[in-house]
Formats: C-alpha cells, structure tokens, sequence
C-alpha cells in the first residue's frame, strides 16, 4: 500500500474526533458505542483545542489524498497521564487500514518528532484486550502500571 505520513495541518484537526473514536476498544461481538461518546470531558481532553497548546503535536496517514490514520500527542490529564512534562499518545487507522504497518510507522514517526523536540519520554493507556499492546512494545514501551482492565506504558526517548 502506498501512503505516507505528515503532519496535520491546522486546518485538519476536527479529524481527530474521527479517529478518536476509531481508537476506542471494542472487544469481540461488543456493540460498539454511539458516536457522541466522544463528547465526554475525559475523551475530549485528547481533541478539544487541539494546535493551540505546547506539546500538541499531530501526524497523519495518507492514501489516495485522504487521510486514513492519525497519530497525535499533547500533555493532558487522560487515562496515561504520568506527569506534566509527558505528552500521552492516541492512535487510531480506519479499520481497513489496519495490520498494514501504518500504526507502526506513524508510532515511530511520532516517537522521532517528540525525541527533536527534546521529550524525554511518552505514555499511553491501552486495554489489556488490545491487539495494539504488541505494537506498542515492539516500537519500546514498557507496562509501567496497570489496573484490571488497563495497562499505563511508557517510551524512553
């Protein structure tokens, strides 16, 4: 497949609502969640504003001219949030783009950017049942927490 991976311009950010919802879990033979779940405060902290904060930074994949996959970090108040000086990621492809390697490479392309601009490390929260936990270890981090359902991981950069 060819794609690549850029930068969000500043007037592409509402996809990020889009894709915040594609990186919610949804088990097996779960009903998944009506789309306006993404205007809860604790999933809008990921969206809400998003490019006009410090430590806003956003990539994305492209196919065919159209945007197919997100990968974006900001230091919030979510669910992985370690400290003020961490951003925490959210990644998320449309379902058909999945298991091509575009998670990957916009991880890692991700991880580059947050290195440049002199980040020490980055975190994520991530289901237990999430095929993207091997992902996720493969490009470096590493299960710093967890609770029943969750795992809190960390990238040294």
């Amino acid at each position: 497949m060819n794609y690549i991976i850029r930068e969000i311009n500043e007037n592409e950010t509402a996809v990020l609502e889009d894709f915040l919802y594609e990186a919610i879990f949804v088990p097996e033979g779960v009903q998944p969640p009506e789309k306006n779940i993404i205007k809860k405060p604790e999933l809008q902290v990921y969206v809400a504003g998003f490019g006009k904060r410090a430590g806003d930074f956003g990539l994305v994949a492209e196919a065919n001219a159209q945007i197919i996959g997100a990968a974006w970090v900001r230091i919030m108040d979510d669910y992985g949030h370690i400290d003020n000086e961490t951003p925490s990621f959210a990644i998320s492809l449309y379902k058909e783009y999945r298991g091509y390697g575009l998670g990957t490479a916009l991880m890692k392309r991700m991880l580059a950017l947050l290195r440049e601009n002199g980040y020490k490390q980055a975190s994520l929260a991530v289901q237990k049942a999430n095929y993207a936990v091997n992902m996720y270890k493969n490009v470096g981090f590493q299960t710093v927490a967890e609770n029943e359902e969750e795992y809190i991981m960390i990238c040294k950069l």
